[in-house]
C-alpha cells in the first residue's frame, strides 16, 4: 500500500491484480508456462507480471480471457448510469 496513505495507488492495484492472477492460475493447475501458451503472452511477461505487477493492458486482457475473466473488464470506467440515461434521452 502507498506509504503514509490509506488510499491505494496504481502500483498497489497492479500488485493486487497480479496476486489474484497467480492465485487463479494455481487454482486451475496451470504453470506460468501453461498460462503463457494459453494466453499468447510471453512466459517472461507472465513471470514479470506476477512478480512486479508490470504488464501491458493488452497482455492483461489476454490473460484475463484465458482465465475466463475478461467480462470483468467490460464494466470498468463506465459512466454513471444517470449520465447514460440523460444521453439516451437527448439521442432521440
Amino acid at each position: 500500500m502507498a506509504k503514509y496513505s490509506i488510499n491505494k495507488v496504481p502500483s498497489d492495484i497492479l500488485i493486487s491484480i497480479a496476486q489474484n492472477v497467480a492465485t487463479l492460475r494455481k487454482e486451475r493447475g496451470l504453470t506460468q508456462q501453461d498460462l503463457a501458451e494459453k494466453s499468447d503472452v510471453s512466459y517472461g511477461s507472465i513471470k514479470r507480471f506476477e512478480r512486479s505487477g508490470q504488464i501491458s493492458f493488452e497482455s492483461l486482457l489476454k490473460i484475463a480471457e484465458s482465465l475466463r475473466r475478461l467480462s470483468e473488464f467490460e464494466n470498468i470506467l463506465l459512466p454513471p448510469k444517470e449520465n447514460q440515461r440523460i444521453k439516451e434521452l437527448f439521442k432521440s
